[in-house]
């Protein structure tokens, strides 16, 4: 009797990976090692789609290495989404930091999480883009099991 080859990855399959997220520059932003690996449904939109996209078709024990555009990653950065205010509106506005993030209400009743960009003296300059949108990713997968 023959063993049966591995099937790979497909749309669907709940997975376990090992990865790490490094911008251009190599500096890593994000990384499973040394923690629990990530299970994720494939093609449950749990993920990032170019990060989907890259583990199909995957056996266990193969790695691939891939790099994400920001439209299959974190969307690109929307000038739209930068904001100046008076530092006054915001409550506690003598405690900000940059690169901290505050939950902004909206006209219509919802929330938007924003980052802390810039501050001078009498304004904040606050960004609704995700910290990532924009920019290209580059990350190391390893395809652990099929849970």
């Amino acid at each position: 009797m023959t063993e049966r080859e591995p099937r790979g990855v497909k749309s669907g399959d709940q997975i376990r990976v090992n990865y790490v997220g490094r911008f251009e520059d190599g500096s890593i932003f994000d990384s499973s090692m040394g923690h629990e690996p990530l299970e994720f449904t494939v093609g449950a939109e749990q993920v990032i789609p170019g990060f989907d996209r890259a583990v199909i078709g995957m056996k266990p024990g193969e790695s691939c290495k891939v790099v994400i555009a920001p439209g299959d990653g974190y969307g690109i950065h929307v000038p739209e989404m930068v904001a100046e205010v008076e530092r006054q509106q915001i409550p506690n506005h003598e405690q900000l930091v940059i690169g901290n993030m505050l939950e902004v209400g909206l006209e219509d009743g919802q929330t938007l999480e924003v980052q802390i960009v810039e501050l001078s003296d009498n304004t904040v300059v606050l960004d609704g883009n995700h910290p990532l949108a924009g920019k290209s990713l580059h990350f190391e997968i390893e395809l652990l099991e099929f849970v």
